[in-house]
């Protein structure tokens, strides 16, 4: 994915870039940042996952039993999973759940849901936790206080689970790692500041750029 974003920037003209990732993106930004140090100018990580490696607490899953996890999911399901990601769910939110929930009901919703399935094999397999000390490019890190989002926090026992996704604790412990970063914490909001806090969000990500 890394390279696809490079190739995509390469498509466009673009040499180099700010790099925003958000949950998964943020992943991937901290991957293209590593990969492309040269092109990402500047690398601002919202709540990204990736923050701890879930290897150390959740078991491995094969592909075709994530797969046919993926295909179980119901619009409720879905829509319960999604509201996690917020302190308060407000009705404008739904239009988070609406696409995913029309996935299902199409003819290409099993190899939808395979891919799904191989993201999650990525995410698990190919961690970047072990490679923030490495990152030298200016960096923010925006990091909901709220926040509790870990993969396969499912597929442990609730003890486990209770011990992940700590993002005051994880968003820290990554600023701390990335020489010369900058942590904003959010008070009272979730995985996806952006939209439960734009205002702050916003104004931490104008001054980051502006300076």
């Amino acid at each position: 994915m890394a390279a696809q974003t490079a190739a995509l920037l390469d498509h466009l003209n673009v040499r180099r870039a700010v790099v925003v990732g958000h949950s998964m993106g943020g992943m991937l930004a901290v991957r293209f940042a590593r990969n492309y140090p040269e092109r990402t100018a500047k690398l601002v990580l919202e709540d990204p996952i990736g923050l701890e490696d879930y290897r150390m607490k959740v078991p491995p899953t094969p592909t075709e039993e994530q797969f046919r996890q993926e295909l179980e999911k119901t619009p409720a399901a879905l829509r319960k999973y999604i509201a996690g990601y917020f302190v308060t769910w407000k009705p404008e939110y739904e239009k988070l759940v609406e696409p995913h929930a029309r996935v299902t009901l199409g003819g290409e919703y099993p190899r939808w849901a395979r891919s799904s399935a191989l993201t999650y094999q990525m995410i698990y397999q190919q961690p970047v936790r072990h490679e923030f000390s490495l990152i030298r490019t200016p960096t923010l890190l925006v990091i909901g206080q709220s926040d509790r989002t870990a993969i396969g926090k499912d597929k442990v026992s609730p003890e486990v689970a209770k011990t992940m996704g700590n993002y005051p604790e994880l968003g820290r412990a990554a600023a701390k790692d990335i020489e010369g970063s900058r942590l904003v914490e959010l008070e009272n909001v979730g995985h996806i500041p952006h939209m439960e806090a734009p205002e702050k969000f916003h104004a931490a990500l104008v001054e980051f750029l502006k300076n």
